[in-house]
């Protein structure tokens, strides 16, 4: 058995709230199918219907290496100078779902002044249900979000990715710019954004 936390969030995902024990919403599960290959490998096969559990390891953090060299195709969304050094995030690797046309897979880039690391997330470019798919080995963070709606800090990087995904043109831009954009593509910017999160069961 997993715990589900949930809450429903106002622009910015708000304080997250812990819930009961629940079965998840229908508009998740097929996104969950792809996502966070680590998380459900920790899981019994019978805790998700309809999903398979993958054979990966999941005790292992996002492969880190040394200063990897940057791939042709990376896409840089943030980069600022903290006390520890220059960090950069961006993403390449973009891949179209085969089955369901408006799901794509992404590599996600984190680059500190020693290291970089690598890990996967999963987007939804649809205009009903668009959202990110992120997480760790033990933890699965799904947000439903709002192009063209309002932009803070704490969700500017999940509309950046988003974009940069769905809608490679306008990549990188500020994305609290883009509101007429997501309205000629078909987004309302009236969608409510939330946040479902999975833990895993401790072994």
């Amino acid at each position: 058995m997993l715990t589900f936390l949930r809450s429903t969030r106002r622009p910015g995902f708000a304080a997250l709230r812990r819930s009961a024990l629940r079965p998840l919403t229908p508009a998740v599960l097929p996104l969950l199918a792809l996502a966070a290959p680590a998380l459900l490998a920790l899981l019994p096969a019978a805790s998700l219907p309809g999903l398979m559990s993958p054979a990966a390891a999941a005790d292992n953090p996002p492969p880190a290496d040394a200063k990897a060299p940057r791939p042709p195709d990376l896409v840089v969304l943030q980069e600022w100078t903290s006390r520890l050094g220059p960090q950069t995030i961006g993403v390449y690797g973009i891949k179209a779902d085969p089955l369901m046309a408006d799901n794509r897979s992404v590599q996600i880039w984190q680059e500190t002044l020693d290291r970089v690391t690598i890990s996967t997330d999963k987007i939804r470019c649809s205009t009903t249900g668009p959202m990110r798919v992120t997480g760790t080995a033990t933890r699965l963070i799904v947000r439903e979000l709002n192009p063209g709606g309002p932009i803070t800090k704490a969700n500017r990087l999940d509309h950046l990715i988003w974009w940069a995904v769905c809608v490679p043109a306008q990549a990188g831009k500020d994305p609290a710019s883009l509101g007429a954009v997501a309205r000629s593509l078909g987004y309302s910017g009236q969608l409510v954004e939330r946040e479902e999160v999975l833990v895993a069961p401790r072994r």
